[in-house]
């Protein structure tokens, strides 16, 4: 905050998720850094997520609880940790404060005071931004040494690396396994569905940062888990069963083109050639017979004739 408090944002404005245009109507847009401790604590930061519903849990909630959330104000770092540091980790990110800011040169050493005071496991906390590593090294050397970049391995072990935090379609099972092997750990984010949980428990991943803790948790195991063996042998199945059902193809196919009787051009022409002889002798036989009857019409009417005549 604007007078040295560190506090939980997620924007850079109090706009989406507060009701920063009731009560500062004209200081909506300003950054949320630029607020003192006693502005932001005026600010109802409840009631967006239950009207909103953005985890779909607002239905879940008892009276008492319900009214409790609409109740919230903005939360400081210190009240986060001393719920979460007996039995949680900590992924630490920082949004870069104005230039104006009067805590712009100091706000890294802020966080860290109130970090280590607040009896939180260092081992616990995961430290992201890139800037001041070396200064939190010397201050907080149990920290996790987080990138959210992916780098080659060998090049973050270099700079001190032990921990990738990644967008889970950004990885492949090759990525994990080459971490893994360079002792890297990896931490995936938004993983809110149990099917996308298991997939990537199997995979190896230690470890993802998800919306629906609440849904996840109630995962223990992978919702799909199949031996090995019962996979090899489900794998070699599949491939005996799709070979015989080519193989059948083939000889269905010869056996049904061996049935159709095949002609050679040659056989084809020569048959056209006979029928086609055939047909004109037939021709020549019509025409010899009718020949003959004329012929013989024509003997008949002179004989006729001569008779007439006394020949």
């Amino acid at each position: 905050s604007y007078d040295g408090v560190p506090f939980l944002m997620h924007d850079k404005t109090l706009r989406r998720t507060t009701n920063v245009e009731e009560v500062f109507p004209e200081r909506a847009y300003e950054h949320s850094s630029m607020f003192n401790w006693t502005d932001l604590e005026k600010l109802n930061a409840g009631e967006w997520f239950l009207q909103n519903d953005p985890f779909w849990t607002a239905g879940s909630l008892s009276r008492a609880d319900y009214l409790e959330a609409a109740n919230q104000s903005v939360c400081k770092l210190e009240d986060m940790l001393e719920v979460i540091k007996d039995n949680t980790s900590l992924i630490l990110n920082f949004q870069d404060l104005p230039a104006a800011h009067p805590y712009y040169s100091t706000y890294i050493n802020i966080t860290l005071e109130t970090i280590l005071a607040s009896g939180i496991r260092q081992q616990a906390v995961m430290w992201l931004p890139d800037t001041e590593r070396q200064l939190v090294r010397q201050v907080a050397p149990g920290f996790q040494q987080t990138s959210g970049l992916k780098l080659d391995a060998e090049r973050l072990r270099e700079k001190g690396i032990v921990k990738l935090n990644l967008r889970y379609t950004k990885v492949t099972n090759e990525d994990v396994r080459d971490y893994t092997m360079a002792n890297l750990s990896v931490n995936l984010y938004t993983v809110n569905e149990p099917w996308l949980f298991s997939i990537l428990w199997c995979a190896g991943v230690p470890s993802v940062t998800s919306d629906s803790s609440h849904v996840l948790r109630k995962v223990p195991f992978p919702i799909w888990l199949m031996p090995p063996d019962e996979y090899h042998l489900i794998w070699i199945t599949s491939d005996l069963i799709s070979f015989l059902v080519i193989v059948g193809v083939f000889i269905f196919q010869k056996w049904r083109l061996g049935s159709i009787r095949t002609y050679n051009p040659e056989q084809i022409m020569l048959s056209a050639a006979v029928r086609r002889s055939s047909q004109d002798v037939k021709i020549m036989k019509e025409k010899l017979i009718f020949s003959e009857i004329n012929n013989g019409v024509e003997t008949t009417d002179e004989l006729s004739f001569c008779s007439e005549n006394g020949f």
